[in-house]
């Protein structure tokens, strides 16, 4: 019975492996080194909770890419009761941050850029 309950662990270990892997295989590949470099892919999956939540989660947040990049700066466990405090991780270069951050945003099924910058009209009056 011990043999078989062990096999069994060993085949779900096997498995999740498995699957944790083919999970990444739709990161595209410039993402996948970022995010290797900088530990992101420890903690975070594109569509599974992990220790952190799950890159389309983040996206259906709404976040613009520049709070996105905030909060790789500085996490705010508030906003994700429920998981472990991020680390922040102030050695990812702001270039590198907005990549990733653009390219998390493209997860929330929309193709329009995430951006803090307003646009503004003026009115003119007809004479």
């Amino acid at each position: 019975m011990k043999k078989a309950f062990g096999f069994l662990l060993a085949t779900a270990g096997l498995l999740s492996a498995s699957f944790s892997a083919q999970a990444q295989d739709n990161i595209p590949d410039d993402m996948k080194a970022l995010m290797t470099k900088y530990t992101c892919i420890a903690c975070h999956r594109v569509d599974a909770r992990l220790v952190g939540p799950a890159y389309k989660d983040v996206a259906k947040r709404n976040y613009t890419d520049e709070q996105i990049v905030e909060l790789i700066y500085n996490p705010k466990p508030s906003n994700w009761p429920g998981y472990i405090a991020m680390a922040p991780m102030k050695q990812v270069p702001k270039e590198d941050a907005v990549k990733l951050a653009s390219w998390i945003n493209t997860l929330d099924g929309t193709t329009t850029k995430k951006s803090t910058t307003k646009k503004t009209t003026t009115k003119t009056k007809k004479a």
